[in-house]
């Protein structure tokens, strides 16, 4: 018999994990709180059900007959995933607390601990009379509970939180913001794996944000790290190795942004136990043969990880140059894919048709497609 997926959401990273079940010959059923992805032409069956709503998805999941429930680069779904998943007794990674510790910045802070190293310091406020006590500028300025850069600001200065602060806060489920000290330094990026509560693999690359946008907007990926290597690589493997044991994160995905502050030591700025949503999976591939999302289904399927260390690790080891670039297009603004340059390109994924508009997501530039090239 054909197994059923409960893939939540349809957005671009979740068309990836959609495509890898259907091409295994799986059924794939799909949810989000509103129609219209562009993953849901795809799905074999859709219902309304928010990403967010653990009772709704269990319910759904058992009613389409889900023999595993998993997604892709979303942060909302984790904690529901990993929720209903043990409700009905699914196989799944994590358990719901760890989820919830890792999708909430502050729970994730409050969890690493003041003394872990690689963690930084951080309050946690629910109103700008609250927040305009921070004054360790510079700061970062994030909702504790949103994703893809939504609603993040530096801030160097009172007035700065008071002009962003409602913004941010707006980006929050929680309605809490969380300012955090300013890492200055290079960022990194670790698509990691966890097994049996070790690290077996850990793919570092170079993460390139847009500078003229704030809260970190990503540009581009570069593999391997050029950033980190030698000794930094070795703390920052340690980094990611730490905090996902300390989380509770022992199998599966690890997803970190990571700062290489300017003392030379790495800084976790983010940790998700999720695949990330710039399909840094298709680029590992690419790069080294390892197939991270084939490694979270048939880990899930199979109950055990489907690699060998040896062999992870060489694969590591043996990294080719290459990158991972968006085609990226203001809020609002109309798509022309002529006037992106994809020569060269190996892989190219667009988003949108030419003429059509660029949705509001971060709010000032969009990803409108991707291409993977050698660097």
């Amino acid at each position: 018999m054909t197994k059923t997926v409960l893939i939540p959401g349809a957005g671009w990273p979740q068309i990836d994990a959609i495509e890898y079940c259907k091409g295994k010959g799986c059924k794939v059923a799909g949810c989000s709180y509103t129609s219209g992805d562009p993953g849901e032409h795809l799905l074999d069956e859709f219902k309304l059900v928010d990403i967010k709503d653990a009772d709704g998805m269990t319910q759904w999941a058992a009613e389409c007959g889900a023999a595993l429930i998993y997604t892709a680069g979303s942060d909302l779904a984790v904690p529901t995933v990993m929720e209903a998943s043990e409700r009905l007794g699914l196989p799944h990674f994590i358990s719901p607390e760890t989820a919830h510790i890792c999708h909430a910045k502050h729970r994730m802070r409050q969890a690493l601990g003041e003394d872990f190293q690689g963690n930084v310091p951080f309050g946690v406020y629910e109103t700008l009379e609250d927040a305009l006590q921070f004054t360790d500028f510079p700061g970062m300025m994030k909702p504790v509970d949103s994703q893809g850069q939504r609603g993040c600001f530096r801030v160097d200065s009172a007035d700065d939180i008071a002009e962003h602060f409602d913004v941010s806060l707006d980006y929050s489920i929680e309605g809490k913001v969380i300012i955090e000290a300013f890492i200055t330094g290079e960022e990194i990026s670790v698509n990691g794996y966890m097994a049996g509560g070790e690290l077996v693999f850990a793919a570092i690359s170079d993460r390139y944000a847009f500078d003229e946008y704030p809260g970190g907007i990503i540009k581009e990926h570069i593999l391997p790290s050029r950033r980190a290597t030698g000794q930094i690589a070795v703390e920052v493997r340690d980094l990611v190795k730490r905090a996902s044991q300390k989380l509770g994160v022992t199998d599966g995905p690890c997803y970190c942004q990571i700062m290489i502050g300017t003392d030379g030591h790495p800084y976790m700025i983010e940790i998700a136990p999720r695949l990330d949503g710039c399909h840094m999976w298709r680029l590992i591939r690419y790069s080294c043969g390892v197939d991270l999302l084939d490694w979270c289904f048939s880990h899930l399927a199979e109950g055990a990880w489907p690699g060998k260390a040896g062999e992870a690790e060489a694969a590591e080891a043996a990294m080719k140059d290459c990158r991972l670039t968006f085609m990226s297009g203001l809020t609002g603004s109309r798509v022309d894919r002529s006037a992106f340059d994809c020569s060269g390109a190996d892989y190219v994924c667009w988003y949108y048709e030419t003429g059509d508009t660029v949705r509001k997501l971060n709010g000032y530039i969009e990803k409108c497609g991707y291409m993977i090239c050698p660097r």
